[in-house]
């Protein structure tokens, strides 16, 4: 019986200590040109992207910020119109979490990981969204 607990306990300890923690830092790592990798459902079934028509915009300062839909083109500018998703960030709990609040939505989503080119975010239907850094075609003449 001690040893069933140990283990347990031991099981424990380590898969809170292998998480990663995100520091308030990082967070402007996520400012830039975004776009979606793959998509993990609840139940482990995942879509992945392999062309996306559009991309995500992220601006963010002082914990607060707005998310854009962009389309790029050809040239390298991009195709945009003037609606910006704000959001809010906050600290619960080891965790950072995005709060987006409109007059027709309201939704959160838990930042997983941050890198210089990846970001992974969690959502209350528990479905998991990575985004890649987005690198923009480059057409030469």
């Amino acid at each position: 019986m001690l040893l069933k607990k140990t283990v347990f306990i031991t099981l424990l300890l380590l898969t809170f200590s292998c998480s990663e923690k995100i520091s308030e830092d990082q967070l402007a790592l996520l400012n830039g040109y975004w776009e979606i990798e793959k998509v993990t459902f609840s139940d482990g079934q995942k879509k992945e992207y392999t062309v996306n028509e559009s991309i995500d915009f992220i601006k963010i300062e002082n914990l607060k910020g707005f998310r854009k839909k962009m389309k790029p083109t050809f040239d390298g500018t991009y195709i945009t119109n003037d609606t910006a998703e704000p959001f809010t960030i906050f600290k619960k709990e080891d965790q950072f979490i995005i709060h987006y609040k409109s007059a027709i939505d309201e939704r959160s989503e838990t930042i997983k990981s941050i890198s210089e080119t990846s970001f992974s975010v969690i959502n209350t239907d528990n479905i998991t969204y990575t985004y890649k850094k987005y690198e923009p075609i480059n057409i030469t003449k």
